[in-house]
């Protein structure tokens, strides 16, 4: 859970973040995160996804780009129970989710765009831990995400309320 709002953040400190368009949809059960940035880039394609949070998450988030894709889902129940077991912060999906209902009792941050009942594929092509951009905001691993139930802000150092 963050200590600051991302109101109050923006408050602070808005000569030194980024602000994510409000385009996305709250899933998780934890509705205020924040943590430092990994990233996955994929299209319609989630074993990165699953590799990614098969590992421990440190209280990071996971930004999956994945295209704003709106045709599958790139995060289900199985991968939010992952990233709650594996002590991730959150995760933010530029596409969809499915099985909303279980995620929605998960003690994990999911925000994506939709949902979409059919699964994507398991190729393993993409891309980890490289620079995405959607939204506006340019997410580099390392720099730090702030979620809560007002938006997604990023930036480049961890915040604190001033």
């Amino acid at each position: 859970m963050i200590e600051s709002t991302t109101a109050d953040l923006c408050d602070a400190h808005s000569d030194k973040l980024s602000i994510v368009a409000p385009m996305f949809v709250q899933f998780g059960a934890r509705v205020a995160f924040a943590g430092q940035i990994r990233t996955v880039k994929v299209f319609e394609d989630n074993a990165l996804v699953r590799q990614t949070l098969s590992t421990p998450g440190n209280g990071n988030v996971l930004v999956v780009d994945g295209g704003g894709s709106l045709r599958c889902a790139l995060v289900g129940d199985q991968l939010a129970l992952l990233a709650q077991q594996n002590n991730w912060s959150g995760v933010i999906v530029y596409g969809c989710v499915r099985d909303s209902v279980a995620m929605s009792k998960m003690d994990v941050g999911i925000r994506a765009l939709n949902t979409h009942p059919l699964r994507s594929l398991r190729k393993g092509i993409g891309d980890i831990d490289i620079p995405v951009a959607f939204g506006g905001v340019r997410f580099v691993p390392g720099h730090s995400l702030y979620a809560d139930a007002d938006g997604i802000i990023v930036a480049a150092e961890a915040l604190a309320f001033q």
